[in-house]
């Protein structure tokens, strides 16, 4: 391009100067209807199908890479690559891998890893870690991932903390609460309409409610209030009707679309037409009703970057709270707004109840979370490392003093829409390979500290209720 230069000719003028209006003209495009947006849309969709199928196999469906010889003893199974070879040699109905070329590496399955994992499990030394912890007899912990800032990386964290616990061998459920659908996307979900998601389980617990409403009020003599056709259908549904496989062996995936939006419009609804319907129970007593909390270890929710009512079942449903956060002004001051519309909401929540549980001689209503963490994402240490630690000692413990890096690989890995354990290490320096490893890796570990302190209390809190009875 060429600049117009400054009167005294020392530089050239700033690209707004000089301006054509006429030039400026002929680069637009007509004036734009709504129509417009429906193509606008579909070339978005088939941009979409066209980056998603990077990951396809011949079948159109979401491959998982395989996992070599050298990842799996260095990242997967505590134990050396050398006594790994020999166990495989010495029970050749273990999964023996496969191999580009005669006496090349090894490559596995993550089902494979899965099986072999469970195998030193039982066979090998009692000291080492080789299944992941979860005490026995307790429910699976639900984890959301919140901020009503878009752009701070919730999706991409709630991703590989579900890809790393996968990878640690924990039962995964990925819950997507966001109509925009990113979250399924990554995991190759496909979702025809709001049946789909999790709109059927909010609708079947608003109409088991109105249920038992109505046979209070036939008891009153009162009409009973008719369920509609939509609840009707819901009440037929379970949450297993909704789970997809994913390409991830021990990763499941209820997904969202645009149409579970129109929940925000039919929740406020539904509580209108009966106050009693505790709303914000829908989700969390959803997933119990159906036995979710059993069939898996670990169930994370990627929220909507608003507090509507889905982001409040989320919220209300999580045992565990993170909130990712970028080190920049703008990001904290926003993440202070959403603690504080958490604080009013839920106080706010709080109140109302309990204040009908008073009159009434009921108990009252209080909201809690084994632990809340705010997580700095996208970090720049060169740059960013001042205003980080002045954020720390604002925040103390509600911030994790962990910081996830910003690295190329992550770059690369979103570009893709996939996730960093995705990645195929070959396609890297193995040395870029193992850094961009590192920040999601050190992100796990603290979030497993977390998860292992949590479950840990509730084991301590369990045993001495039974020694109390």
């Amino acid at each position: 391009m060429r600049h117009m230069m400054a009167r005294d000719g020392s530089s050239p003028l700033p690209p707004y100067f000089n301006i054509s209006p006429d030039t400026a003209m002929a680069d637009l495009d007509p004036p734009q209807q709504t129509a417009d947006f429906g193509r606008i849309a579909e070339a978005c969709v088939r941009g979409r199908r066209d980056l998603a199928s990077r990951g396809l196999d011949e079948s159109g469906a979401r491959t998982l890479r395989l996992f070599s010889t050298w990842e799996i003893t260095r990242y997967l199974i505590p134990i050396a690559t050398a006594h790994f070879r020999r166990v495989l040699k010495a029970n050749p109905d273990l999964p023996q891998g496969r191999s580009d070329t005669t006496g090349g590496a090894k490559w596995f399955t993550l089902d494979e890893v899965l099986r072999l994992r469970a195998h030193f499990a039982a066979e090998g030394s009692k000291t080492k870690e080789y299944q992941p912890w979860r005490p026995e007899g307790l429910p699976a912990k639900i984890v959301a991932v919140a901020n009503f800032k878009g752009g701070v990386g919730k999706t991409s964290t709630a991703a590989h903390l579900a890809m790393s616990a996968a990878l640690d061998g924990y039962r995964v459920l990925v819950v997507d609460l966001d109509s925009q659908g990113s979250m399924t996307s990554i995991f190759g979900g496909t979702v025809e309409d709001e049946w789909g998601t999790i709109f059927p389980l909010l609708a079947r617990h608003y109409g088991r409610h109105l249920q038992e409403d109505n046979r209070l009020r036939v008891q009153r003599n009162e009409a009973p209030q008719p369920l509609d056709d939509t609840l009707a259908e819901a009440m037929k549904m379970r949450a297993q009707d909704l789970i997809q496989t994913t390409h991830w062996p021990n990763i499941d995936l209820i997904g969202a679309q645009l149409n579970l939006y129109w929940s925000e419009f039919q929740i406020p609804v539904w509580r209108m037409a009966a106050r009693s319907w505790k709303l914000w129970d829908a989700l969390t007593e959803s997933l119990e009703a159906d036995g979710i909390l059993q069939d898996y270890d670990l169930v994370f929710l990627d929220t909507p970057p608003a507090l509507g009512y889905l982001t409040i079942n989320g919220l209300a449903a999580a045992d565990i709270l993170l909130v990712p956060l970028g080190a920049s002004f703008l990001e904290f001051d926003s993440t202070g707004r959403f603690f504080e519309m958490l604080h009013a909401t839920f106080q706010s929540i709080e109140e109302g109840e309990n204040m009908a549980a008073r009159a009434l001689g009921r108990d009252g209503v209080r909201f809690e979370w084994d632990a809340v963490r705010a997580l700095i994402t996208r970090y720049d240490a060169g740059q960013q490392a001042e205003l980080a630690g002045l954020m720390q000692a604002y925040l103390g413990h509600a911030l994790a003093p962990q910081r996830q890096d910003y690295t190329a690989l992550i770059g690369q890995a979103g570009e893709q829409v996939s996730g960093i354990y995705e990645a195929d290490y070959r396609d890297f320096n193995r040395e870029t390979y193992i850094r961009g490893r590192e920040t999601f890796d050190a992100t796990y570990a603290a979030f497993k500290k977390l998860l292992f302190g949590v479950w840990r209390r509730d084991q301590l809190a369990e045993a001495q209720a039974e020694v109390a009875e």
